[in-house]
């Protein structure tokens, strides 16, 4: 299998952080990890955003902004079905 760049890596990252890769993709990423300064700085910030992100408070939007967002959504679907 051939060595990961760092264009891959960043493909991945939200598999690779998920564990929603297979085997053989995780070790490609570990292998490129292990050799890259700047994608293990990456994965880094994309783990602590992760964490950070989690530790935030639950916030509902806003009737309005719910409304506009199902509006939305309906106009997508419907343009989809076409």
């Amino acid at each position: 299998m051939d060595e990961l760049v760092c264009q891959d890596l960043v493909e991945l990252v939200t598999d690779y952080l998920e564990g929603a890769l297979g085997p053989a993709e995780t070790a490609r990423v570990q292998r490129h990890l292990s050799t890259c300064d700047g994608c293990t700085a990456y994965v880094d910030q994309a783990r602590a955003a992760v964490r950070a992100s989690a530790a935030l408070p639950p916030e509902l939007p806003s009737a309005q902004a719910e409304a506009q967002l199902l509006d939305i959504f309906r106009t997508w679907a419907g343009q989809r079905d076409r």
